[in-house]
């Protein structure tokens, strides 16, 4: 049974940093791309960063680039997100997310993604 579990989320104060983690199960992540987005009260799902299969490339929304930094070790079967100088506009829940096998596109999209983690929550506080 495949399961992405995220954790290393919490309370964090404005200009402070947290590294979300997502290990997974019965799922090699050598053979995936993962990503993170995250979703924030009363919005949709967003796009937050991923990382490909091969660990050559990561791409980031616009909001996040310069502050967020996806990376993977294979050896760990873990994902992380690094997330330095945060924002209340980053309070969201978080979620890991391991491509399809089977489809190609976007990175960008949730239909990349086959397998999801139940999230993790942040929150950013002033």
């Amino acid at each position: 049974q495949v399961q992405l579990v995220e954790s290393g989320g919490g309370l964090v104060q404005t200009g402070g940093s947290l590294r979300l983690s997502c290990t997974a199960s019965a799922l090699t992540i050598s053979y995936y791309g993962m990503g993170w987005f995250r979703q924030a009260p009363g919005k949709e799902r967003e796009f937050v960063a991923a990382i490909r299969w091969s660990g050559d490339t990561s791409y980031y929304a616009d909001s996040v680039k310069g502050r967020f930094t996806i990376s993977r070790d294979n050896a760990k079967n873990t994902v992380y997100l690094q997330m330095n100088s945060l924002a209340p506009q980053d309070t969201a829940v978080y979620y890991c997310a391991a491509t399809s096998l089977s489809a190609s596109g976007s990175y960008f999209l949730e239909t990349r993604y086959a397998f999801w983690g139940q999230g993790t929550q942040v929150t950013v506080s002033s």
